[in-house]
């Protein structure tokens, strides 16, 4: 009885070990998607935060993308069992075991340079991208306010060295894009022509008498016919009464005017280390922030991203809205940015143990 009794404990341990080995890759991966997943997002919030906090300071801008994760496993086990017969001897019977289990990620991480950093951060944004948010149902009041320098002549705002307000049409086009959006009286399409694609932007302004007074005025203060369509192109003007011209910011410019809307300390601009930016509580219309994001001595309780520079915590509030939403809107802007060109070697490659 003794003897069967041993050997169903030695069996029963070595079939478990047996058995965690042989689920170890499947079991794997509903843990580690969700565990890379949110430890990439997160990182990618931080890395946005600190470079646009950067930029508040004149300091270069810098980023690394996680280029690729491999993650290699391995389980082991050992089984030990000794025991004397028969029973009335003095010698007692024992069994024991152990298992190890061990992962080694490697991870490769691409700086930003070159190439890649002029098409992801200088190449402005392209027209049809920024109609296509629109299309998707992303206010375009505050699209347009975000990725453009100008619609048709009109100038958005700017800070910093050419500081300068927005001009009061390019506010009005930006609310009445907006009011038409919501009436579902705009819409773009993309056409084969043969001096390459174009983008076509249309208005349907016969839905109801409200909507085609807003469209009226869209065409008015953009200087175009009444049409139902017209092209989309880029540039600071028109060349004529055909088409909507946009003059789209950069990524960086983005980050630029996303920088402008930290409330930094007021001993830093006071000795010179930064510049003043948008006034938080500037009430004209088209000066409000796209975002908010604090600053102070201590690490913040409640937020939904946060970073240390300069001996100062920065942070964006989990319990404002509009700064959240807006914080993830530009780091949608990225992939607007990106042209398709594929990423270079990894240059840096760390193995964590």
């Amino acid at each position: 009885m003794l003897k069967r009794l041993f050997g169903y404990h030695v069996a029963l341990l070595a079939s478990a070990l047996l058995c965690s080995c042989a689920t170890l890759g499947p079991q794997s991966i509903p843990r580690d998607r969700q565990g890379y997943s949110s430890a990439i997002s997160d990182s990618w919030k931080e890395q946005t935060l600190l470079n646009i906090v950067r930029l508040r300071y004149a300091d270069a801008p810098m980023f690394l993308d996680v280029s690729s994760i491999v993650a290699s496993y391995s389980a082991e086990g050992q089984v030990d069992a000794s025991a004397t017969f028969p029973p009335h001897d003095s010698g007692t019977p024992t069994f024991g075991g152990y298992g190890r289990f061990t992962t080694k990620p490697t991870i490769s991480y691409a700086p930003l340079t070159g190439d890649k950093f002029t098409q992801s951060l200088l190449r402005p944004i392209a027209p049809a991208s920024v109609f296509q948010m629109i299309q998707a149902g992303y206010p375009a009041d505050f699209i347009i306010g975000a990725t453009t320098r100008a619609i048709n002549g009109h100038y958005n705002r700017s800070a910093g060295i050419n500081a300068r307000a927005a001009d009061p049409q390019f506010v009005q086009l930006a609310g009445l894009l907006r009011k038409v959006q919501r009436a579902e009286g705009l819409g773009m399409r993309i056409e084969r022509r043969d001096n390459g694609d174009a983008t076509v932007l249309f208005f349907r302004g016969d839905a109801s008498p409200q909507l085609a007074a807003d469209v009226a005025h869209v065409r008015e203060l953009m200087g175009i016919r009444p049409s139902p369509e017209f092209n989309l192109v880029y540039g600071a003007s028109a060349r004529n009464d055909t088409e909507i011209a946009l003059l789209t910011r950069s990524m960086l410019e983005i980050l630029l005017d996303f920088s402008n809307c930290i409330d930094v300390p007021a001993a830093h601009i006071e000795e010179g280390r930064t510049l003043a930016g948008y006034a938080s509580d500037a009430g004209a219309p088209g000066s409000h922030r796209l975002a908010t994001i604090h600053s102070g001595a201590q690490a913040p309780a409640d937020a939904y991203t946060a970073v240390r520079y300069r001996e100062t915590w920065y942070w964006v509030d989990d319990r404002d809205m509009a700064s959240k939403r807006a914080f993830a809107f530009m780091m949608m802007f990225f992939s607007l940015a990106e042209t398709g060109t594929s990423s270079p070697a990894p240059i840096l490659t760390i193995g964590a143990n």
